[in-house]
């Protein structure tokens, strides 16, 4: 049936090709003849490897493999020079070949999900028009610094994972929107992540996460997903000198006014600029974020400005 669609293609001179769910286990070679197709579709099959005849789809421009069982992400891909779509997710790919992300350049959209992957080569540098990755559900521990120079990156998908921790050079993914991590074992996040301005949606649900870094505020959020993390309780904290603190809404009022007189304070383009509603899971009351406290004995001296409760 496959081979009477392919035979039926080549005579039309198809771009588009729908063979799933024929119960493949061979992609036909007949398919190299499709010099004009731009999507091929050969999801819900059980294909284990591509023929090298697909090296000449060269007008290829989306390919999906999904629900197959492919072992590894097949090399002759790196042939596939205007490739922008590439679905790869449900299958049983434990490795990624160092060169095939070479010749992927003009790669929008990567689905690995649903795989056994667990290392991504620092070659995925190459991916530079890259704009949303997705790796859900696969067992990976930690991410290559590579990764932090994809520029074009907008979407990242790392949920149900092995994750301990993300590369400090995260910052670097300007033009971010999107960041799911939720289901992984991070104990924090980088402290440059307020860099990425234009960060609007965070999951970091069931993760062991005490704590978001200390300008994390200054992120401009749409939404917040953090259920299901250790946070730090808010506890009150007896001072040995508490005639000389003020009372906690004494000492914001204070401090606001005092932002407020500055024309480029922080807190003047904080209140200015900060969402009216952020979408935050509705379980959390209160985000603890890090904060540096100086002793008594630096507090009580005069010459500075600030308000807060200094602890021994």
């Amino acid at each position: 049936m496959s081979d009477v669609l392919v035979l039926r293609a080549i005579q039309g001179n198809a771009k588009a090709l729908n063979l799933n769910s024929k119960k493949l286990k061979r992609v036909p070679k007949a398919v190299g003849k499709l010099t004009s197709l731009s999507i091929l579709q050969l999801q819900n099959n059980s294909i284990a490897t591509l023929p090298c005849e697909v090296e000449s789809l060269n007008n290829l421009t989306e390919l999906n493999i999904g629900n197959n069982v492919l072992e590894e992400v097949p090399v002759v891909l790196k042939q596939l020079k205007s490739l922008r779509k590439l679905h790869l997710f449900g299958n049983r790919i434990e490795k990624i070949p160092c060169s095939v992300f070479d010749g992927l350049r003009n790669l929008v959209l990567l689905n690995l999900n649903n795989n056994n992957i667990c290392e991504i080569p620092p070659d995925i540098q190459w991916l530079i028009n890259l704009k949303q990755l997705s790796l859900n559900n696969n067992q990976l521990k930690s991410l290559p610094l590579e990764l932090c120079f994809l520029k074009k990156l907008s979407e990242l998908q790392l949920s149900n994972n092995n994750l301990t921790a993300l590369p400090p050079e995260f910052c670097l993914l300007a033009n971010l929107t999107k960041l799911h991590v939720s289901r992984n074992c991070l104990n924090e996040l980088p402290e440059g992540i307020h860099k990425l301005r234009k960060l609007r949606v965070i999951d970091v649900a069931g993760n062991q996460l005490k704590m978001f870094p200390a300008t994390f505020n200054e992120l401009l959020l749409d939404e917040l997903y953090c259920e299901e993390n250790p946070f730090l309780q808010k506890k009150l904290v007896p001072s040995i000198q508490d005639e000389e603190v003020l009372s906690l809404k004494e000492i914001t009022a204070r401090c606001i006014l005092k932002e407020l007189r500055v024309r480029l304070s922080e807190v003047r383009v904080a209140i200015t600029h900060y969402p009216e509603e952020m979408k935050i899971t509705s379980k959390i009351n209160t985000i603890p974020v890090r904060a540096l406290l100086c002793s008594y004995k630096c507090f009580n001296q005069q010459g500075h400005d600030y308000y807060g409760v200094a602890v021994p």
